[in-house]
């Protein structure tokens, strides 16, 4: 199946309660249909460096951020495709380049600071960032239960509905099962909308009628605030 490697979109957080969700879903009804991955766990490793530099310097909320992570949508061995993606956001903008390569390709790329397995703009991309912040690893495992939803009508707009959404800082490997401490409130779901421009307006009326407000909310962020900050701090304390 051929994949998406270039987006440039806006992404809209919110977090819903139970009947919320259910308003959504029944707003999106002849809307939006599941797209090709449909219901699917997904299983990320965000890479940074031993001081966190890259998740302390996105949760200062700068004009321009960036972070690297390999994302796979199911168990994923050493031969089995996974994706290496460096996602940017400038003024609200996000944009992500993506490359699809087997696990065991990404992992000596990014970790032994080889030439990329492919040649591509995008390849290079990732590259130079590799070697700018050097010193780069595995450093979170991530994972979520999604429900990823398309527009009938044709246009790059999206939904997703994320739960059972986890965090850990062992057994840091796609070929392992979801888990860890999770990071939403009991009952509650992420949704996200992705759009180039403005949402259609039978998302926004619905919105609007379930009191529904956007919302900041980082997952390798309330990773970092929740489990390792506390973490880096008491050893601080401790030296």
């Amino acid at each position: 199946m051929a994949y998406q490697a270039v987006f440039k979109r806006y992404e809209l957080k919110y977090m819903l309660n139970e009947a919320q969700k259910q308003l959504i879903l029944s707003a999106m009804d002849g809307h939006m249909k599941l797209d090709d991955y449909g219901e699917t766990i997904i299983r990320n490793l965000y890479y940074d460096t031993d001081d966190y530099r890259l998740i302390r310097r996105s949760m200062e909320k700068p004009v321009y951020k960036e972070k690297l992570r390999i994302r796979s949508y199911r168990r994923a061995g050493i031969d089995d495709p996974v994706y290496v993606e460096l996602k940017k956001k400038y003024k609200h903008v996000v944009y992500k380049r993506r490359l699809q390569m087997p696990e065991g390709e990404a992992l000596k790329w990014l970790a032994q600071g080889e030439a990329a397995p492919q040649d591509s703009q995008i390849a290079r991309e990732i590259t130079y960032f590799r070697d700018f912040y050097k010193g780069l690893k595995p450093k979170v495992f991530l994972s979520y239960h999604r429900l990823a939803y398309y527009d009938l009508e044709g246009s790059s707009f999206r939904v997703t509905f994320d739960t059972e959404i986890c965090a850990r800082q062992q057994d840091l490997t796609l070929d392992s099962e979801p888990g860890g401490t999770s990071l939403l409130p009991e009952g509650m779901t992420l949704m996200e909308l992705k759009c180039a421009g403005a949402m259609p307006l039978w998302m926004a009326h619905a919105l609007n009628e379930g009191k529904i407000y956007k919302t900041s909310f980082s997952k390798y962020g309330t990773a970092f605030a929740t489990m390792i900050f506390p973490q880096m701090k008491e050893e601080k304390q401790d030296a």
